[in-house]
């Protein structure tokens, strides 16, 4: 028999534990999460605002960068906290929230990446049926499975989560409340969260790369079809910006969930895990700005329009 201990609160190890070096991890990371607060809420504004950006792959971006703005604003604010901070405590209760809101967030934002990819396949290789196949109310539908899913899904895991007991060793070995460091603490409820962890990690991911490498093949075939090589180029720019956010993405996560936690692990998926929760959402808006030609055109027309407003 084990002696499980009531929890009323975890420690965060955090990134480290040198003085010098969380002043300036405080400093990098203030100043990404508001690059990342500003790009992205930017971001949703300029395609509220500009009517060149009211197509469905722009609706589907603005909630991408929605659920940005979240994804980060659910881990960082708590991890600059802690690098200021003595205790560096959070919670049970914040514990189990940052993790129903990592996994839902998670979630959404996956399948956002797979509607945005069929999307895409839609404008590409159907586009005389694009416009009726793809209308706002379609549109709609298909960004709420989403946030349903996500939402739902995570609800779940939390509950499994809530179900890990633990024996008197309350120290997380990360940055925020995450899955496989809260497993490796555990003393009871391990194997059916472990199990349930890579499963459903394992069934989402499959999924919605199935659906992603699945639609980019049948776009890339469309466009190799193609006798204008502006076509061809345009086409493989759109698609280019989402395939480095996927790979990006996706790629962090797998990393990180579809591996049985151990030390080593853990110490590799903390430096992910700054990626994946800080870097890639900051870095999100840029990649589907910079070489986009209408989002260029709808800034400078923006810019334009607030210089005559003055």
């Amino acid at each position: 028999m084990q002696n499980f201990t009531a929890v009323t609160k975890f420690i965060l190890v955090g990134l480290t534990s040198r003085q010098e070096l969380q002043l300036i991890f405080f400093v990098v990371f203030l100043l990404v999460y508001m690059i990342t607060l500003l790009g992205n809420i930017g971001m949703i504004i300029l395609i509220s605002i500009s009517p060149q950006l009211q197509s469905p792959m722009y609706f589907f971006l603005s909630h991408l960068s929605f659920v940005d703005v979240w994804f980060s604003s659910n881990v960082t604010p708590k991890m600059l906290e802690n690098l200021l901070s003595e205790t560096k405590t959070i919670s049970y209760v914040g514990c189990l929230v940052q993790c129903y809101f990592f996994i839902a967030l998670v979630l959404v934002e996956v399948y956002i990446l797979a509607v945005t990819a069929l999307d895409r396949y839609m404008a590409i290789c159907k586009p005389l049926l694009y416009g009726s196949k793809m209308s706002r109310t379609v549109c709609v539908r298909l960004i709420s499975v989403p946030y349903v899913y996500g939402f739902s899904v995570s609800l779940i895991c939390t509950l499994w989560t809530y179900g890990l007991y633990f024996c008197g060793n309350f120290e997380i070995n990360h940055f925020y409340c995450a899955d496989p460091p809260l497993i490796k603490i555990a003393c009871g409820g391990v194997h059916i969260k472990e199990y349930t962890m890579i499963v459903i990690a394992g069934i989402n991911f499959t999924y919605s790369l199935s659906v992603l490498l699945t639609s980019y093949t049948l776009i890339v075939i469309a466009v190799l079809r193609m006798h204008s090589a502006d076509g061809r180029r345009k086409a493989f720019s759109t698609c280019g910006s989402h395939l480095t956010a996927v790979t990006m993405f996706y790629g962090t996560l797998i990393f990180m969930y579809l591996r049985q936690p151990t030390e080593d692990s853990l110490e590799q998926g903390k430096m992910v895990a700054v990626f994946y929760t800080t870097v890639i959402p900051m870095l999100n808006p840029m990649i589907y700005s910079l070489r986009n030609k209408d989002v260029k055109e709808a800034v400078g027309k923006a810019i334009i329009k607030a210089k005559l407003g003055q």
